[in-house]
């Protein structure tokens, strides 16, 4: 699995934003795998809201902005998805940048990282109905921080060590999937 390549994509660009600090975790857990581990910062890709006059699905990209976007995620054979919960659902950033793109996402696989007051949860579980639109294959452990018991003074990220087990099988579990749908990919491109 040396060859994979995943994205650990932080959904947040607000300002003293807690996501840095756990995208910042997931690679350091990540770290020495087999796969390589890198990190995405949508504040490096400042998209406007979708702009496109073409559905995504259809390929047809016209802004530079676009353009860039989606040759840096073709890239990718998997991501992990780090994300706050804002009221129930993932952060609009994140969400903006997912739906500029399709072909991009399709037969790759996904993972989730979320924090908020109740952990989260209610965005992973968005970003999971996004993946199946997208064919994503999404794995099902996920990682929820709680701001109350995960965060010093709802700032300073401070997990529990329990949480390091539970990365494992994340990783474990997406670098599978990912491994598997690459020769998806490949006979899709062929094929095409």
């Amino acid at each position: 699995m040396s060859d994979l390549k995943i994205a650990v994509i932080l959904g947040s660009t607000r300002p003293g934003r807690n996501g840095k600090a756990v995208a910042d975790w997931v690679l350091d857990q990540a770290a020495g795998r087999d796969a390589g581990y890198e990190l995405i910062d949508l504040l490096d890709y400042p998209l406007p809201h979708l702009d496109e006059a073409m559905p995504p699905s259809m390929g047809q990209y016209a802004g530079a902005h676009t353009k860039a976007w989606a040759e840096t995620i073709a890239a990718y054979d998997g991501f992990v998805f780090v994300t706050p919960e804002y009221n129930h659902s993932t952060s609009g950033v994140l969400k903006n940048a997912i739906d500029y793109l399709y072909a991009e996402w399709n037969n790759k696989a996904a993972g989730f990282v979320s924090y908020g007051s109740l952990g989260g949860a209610r965005a992973i579980e968005h970003l999971r109905a996004i993946s199946a639109e997208l064919q994503l294959a999404d794995v099902r452990q996920q990682l929820s921080f709680s701001l109350f018991t995960d965060f010093e003074n709802f700032t300073e990220f401070r997990p529990g060590p329990q949480y390091a087990a539970q990365a494992t099988v994340l990783f474990d579990q997406l670098e599978t999937w990912a491994s598997a749908l690459k020769p998806v990919r490949t006979g899709l491109r062929v094929a095409a």
